[in-house]
């Protein structure tokens, strides 16, 4: 393929991410990845903070991770700073996608106690993914901070977070576990229970968690 038809396709694959139709969308992701340009990197991007479609995300997060770290990486950390919710939430998800640690410092107290709920979940899977190694203990304090937040999927998604550190986190929950929110103890308890027996479900370590909360509430308790 000569240089001028590679520039023909990739404009006319960007052109169609702003078709109307979320199958031409896609197909124009799927063709602009297959194709890495430097010059898509930017118009991805935007794209990713706006697309409606959860498909076509998915396949824009893929274009963008065949793209270099060193164009992608920067323009996404750029992004963790836009006032648009979908934006943050997107760079995220890609960044914990590419793995590339250097975006780590990125990764801030204020994006994992985010006010939307996406926007914090995704931030929890990239502190996760790109934590440097000797940091676990640290990430997992910063992580606790959000024990007992949302409903199960939002609560499931941070006991994950957390796991994945590994024995690291022990310490963290164990003082939750003494919370004065009861919330904040049951999550922390299920945490616990699913890092020492991952097949558990997280519904059934919630309920155990408060059964033995209960259990130690009444007189001559443990």
């Amino acid at each position: 393929m000569t240089t001028a038809e590679q520039d023909t396709r990739t404009a006319r694959a960007l052109q169609g991410l702003e078709d109307s139709r979320s199958s031409v969308r896609l197909r124009a992701a799927l063709a602009v990845g297959s194709i890495p340009d430097a010059r898509s990197v930017e118009k991805l991007v935007e794209r990713c903070a706006i697309e409606p479609e959860f498909s076509v995300r998915e396949m824009l997060t893929w274009a963008l991770t065949r793209h270099p770290a060193s164009l992608t990486v920067p323009r996404l950390v750029a992004e963790l700073r836009s006032e648009r919710a979908q934006a943050r939430s997107q760079a995220l998800h890609t960044l914990s996608k590419i793995g590339e640690r250097q975006a780590w410092p990125a990764i801030t107290r204020a994006l994992l106690s985010d006010g939307d709920d996406e926007v914090a979940r995704s931030a929890w899977r990239a502190a996760a993914v790109l934590v440097p190694e000797g940091e676990e203990a640290e990430l997992a304090g910063a992580l606790a901070t959000q024990l007992g937040r949302g409903g199960r999927e939002m609560q499931l998604s941070l006991s994950r977070a957390l796991i994945s550190l590994g024995e690291a986190v022990l310490p963290t929950l164990h003082a939750a576990m003494t919370d004065l929110d009861p919330r904040v103890r049951h999550h922390a308890v299920a945490t616990e229970r699913l890092l020492r027996d991952p097949d558990a479900g997280f519904e059934s370590a919630i309920e155990e968690a408060k059964r033995v909360a209960a259990l130690q509430d009444q007189p001559g308790g443990a």
